[in-house]
Order: C-alpha cells, then sequence, then structure tokens
C-alpha cells in the first residue's frame, strides 16, 4: 500500500490507536509537537481539502473536538489546544490522506506553532478579497450546473 494511513487503517502498519469508530481512527502522531498530538484520520482516502467532502471534515472537526477536551480533563493537562489541517506540499502535508491535528498545548510551553503569523500584512487586502469572492462565485455556479 502506498498510502500509510491507508495501512494503518488496514492493520498493515502499526499505530497508537486511541478513538475508532466505523469511518474514522485517531492515532498519535509518530513525530508529536507536543505530548498527545493525535492525528484524525477518516478511513476512506481523500487527499486534501479540495477532495474531501465537506460531511467528512465536519466530522473529523468534531471528533477532533472530544480529543481537545479530553487533553484538557487528562493527565496531560492541556491548557488548550491547535488543530491544523495541512492542506497540500505548500502548507507542509507530508502524508497526502487527509487528516487533522490535534496538538494539546500547556501554558508557557516553547512551541513556536504560528511564530510570525500576527505581524503579517496583506498589501493589498481588497484585491485579495475581491479575487476571493470572485472565486467562490465560480465555485458556486460550476456547482449549480
Amino acid at each position: 500500500m502506498s498510502c500509510v494511513f491507508c495501512a494503518i487503517v488496514a492493520g498493515d502498519a502499526p499505530a497508537i490507536r486511541i478513538y475508532e469508530d466505523d469511518g474514522y481512527l485517531a492515532i498519535l502522531d509518530i513525530r508529536p509537537f507536543t505530548r498527545g498530538h493525535t492525528l484524525v484520520i477518516p478511513k476512506v482516502h481523500t487527499v486534501d481539502l479540495t477532495d474531501t467532502p465537506p460531511d467528512t471534515l465536519g466530522q473529523m472537526a468534531a471528533i477532533g473536538q472530544r480529543i481537545a477536551k479530553a487533553a484538557r480533563v487528562s493527565g496531560l493537562h492541556a491548557d488548550g489546544n491547535n488543530i491544523a489541517v495541512n492542506d497540500g506540499k505548500a502548507a507542509f502535508q507530508t502524508v497526502f490522506h487527509i487528516h487533522l491535528h490535534v496538538v494539546p498545548r500547556r501554558d508557557g510551553d516553547k512551541l513556536s506553532f504560528a511564530k510570525g503569523m500576527l505581524m503579517r500584512r496583506d498589501a493589498d487586502r481588497e484585491e485579495t478579497g475581491r479575487l476571493l469572492r470572485e472565486a467562490l462565485a465560480q465555485l458556486d455556479a460550476a456547482e449549480k450546473d
């Protein structure tokens, strides 16, 4: 199997499973940013946000929320969580099977998950808004055809 997550779902590759139902699996990340860093994986293979059904994304988020709550009330003593989907190679996606990261955080930890994001500025926000609105309108029109 070329997809490591499909191999894990099939039971052909090892993983620490922390949640499983008919459609989803949550496993501990093998290279965690923090203790308890979990990946929520749909069992049906899709690559990224562009080909994953909205209902699948919603269920991944719901499972991720439960895991985030568990990280707060467990012995991990999380004070918060980062959740993220790395969508494509440019966004640091390295396994091309959609998955949601749940990264437990503690006050004062040294992880710089969003370092540099707060001070960035868009030189032309109006143009950026226009481009996205036009693309959304094109997508809406294509979906109606």
